[in-house]
């Protein structure tokens, strides 16, 4: 997994290969996985998020509790 975080950009990249991304908007940041903006911290979570429930499925406790994290906001 490697995160590429610029002052306006997020890439999620796994064995080269794009998962997710995130765009700064003037509101927050929109990322590729999630319906909604979310704060810096909260991104590089969703982020997180998505190369987790590729390595270790959508039942796995953590990816459970960030979810729930998120879903919080």
């Amino acid at each position: 997994m490697a995160l590429k975080i610029t002052e306006n950009r997020m890439i999620l990249t796994v064995n080269d290969e794009p998962i997710a991304t995130a765009t700064r908007t003037s509101a927050g940041w929109r990322v590729s996985t999630g319906p909604r903006l979310l704060d810096r911290n909260a991104t590089i979570t969703a982020l997180s998020l998505a190369e987790r429930v590729i390595t270790h499925g959508e039942d796995d406790p953590c990816v459970m509790e960030w979810r729930r994290e998120l879903a919080d906001g």
